[in-house]
């Protein structure tokens, strides 16, 4: 997986080595830190582009994030689509978990899925929670998931 920062530039390490160098730095400097997690998706005609990001909260202090950009030609149903968007954040989610519960940084994991029942991404939200929390994970719906429905959206 290749990951970027916002500004573009690489991450060269692997992902979990950059988030522990992360952490390390951040702490030196006296940030207290919230990792949250989400992933967004939009259908450019026969593709499904995907962001996956990592967003870190430094509390009181704004935050940033890394993003992971990846595309599927797999033709999939809206529901199907949800489903993915959270797999993916499951995915990374489950690959930091020790490394963030080792440092004491919170975890939340965020879905771009509207609680609201009139929106169409609202079939999937009782899948979605279930996974998220099933896994152990806070979950995040729409409003309150900004790291898909504003951070990922904004880079997908």
């Amino acid at each position: 997986m290749k990951w970027r920062r916002l500004n573009g530039n690489k991450i060269e390490l692997p992902i979990k080595d950059a988030v522990e160098q992360t952490i390390i730095d951040e702490t030196a400097q006296g940030h207290k830190l919230k990792v949250c997690i989400g992933t967004d998706s939009q259908v450019r005609g026969k593709v499904v582009e995907f962001a996956t990001v990592i967003v870190f909260l430094r509390e009181k202090k704004g935050g940033f994030m890394f993003i992971h950009n990846f595309k599927s030609e797999i033709k999939m149903s809206l529901r199907e689509r949800m489903i993915k968007e959270v797999g993916h954040s499951i995915e990374i989610a489950y690959a930091l978990c020790d490394l963030l519960d080792a440092y004491d940084i919170a975890l939340e994991v965020h879905a771009d899925i509207n609680t609201d029942p009139h929106f169409q991404s609202n079939t999937a939200l009782k899948e979605a929670m279930g996974y998220i929390l099933g896994m152990g994970f806070v979950f995040k719906a729409k409003p309150d998931a900004f790291a898909s429905s504003s951070c990922a959206d904004k880079v997908v």
